[in-house]
């Protein structure tokens, strides 16, 4: 799924130890565009801290995200996990698709003689 928004807010990184190694976590708020009342994100990133270093407060962005939740003791936890971030600018600046060249008119069938059965057998 994708949305764009507009970053309003940054929070600092979180890293912990688990036992398929170190992991880092940042949350980066975002205000989803072309809404008529500005829905807020929080949107996690997942040990991409150089991605995230990358965002601009007040800039605008394309982010491709999934929704994950899970159970912990009976109460459930949902994330919405970015997985690729792309500047609004970097789409408009991409080359537009040339208008398709018209369609060339079909050849009408043959009528046989008299019966007005088409024949449209090729030989």
């Amino acid at each position: 799924m994708d949305f764009e928004g507009k970053v309003l807010e940054i929070l600092p990184a979180v890293t912990g130890q688990s036992a398929r190694g170190t992991w880092e976590r940042q949350t980066v708020v975002f205000e989803q565009a072309n809404k008529q009342y500005g829905k807020e994100i929080a949107v996690t990133f997942m040990n991409k801290g150089q991605e995230v270093a990358t965002l601009r407060v007040g800039e605008s962005y394309t982010v491709s995200f999934d929704i994950e939740s899970r159970n912990y003791q009976g109460r459930w936890y949902t994330d919405v996990r970015a997985w690729r971030v792309q500047p609004l600018q970097a789409q408009a600046a991409a080359p537009a698709m040339p208008d398709m060249p018209p369609f060339a008119e079909e050849p009408q069938p043959a009528y046989s003689a008299g019966a007005g059965v088409i024949d449209d057998m090729p030989f």
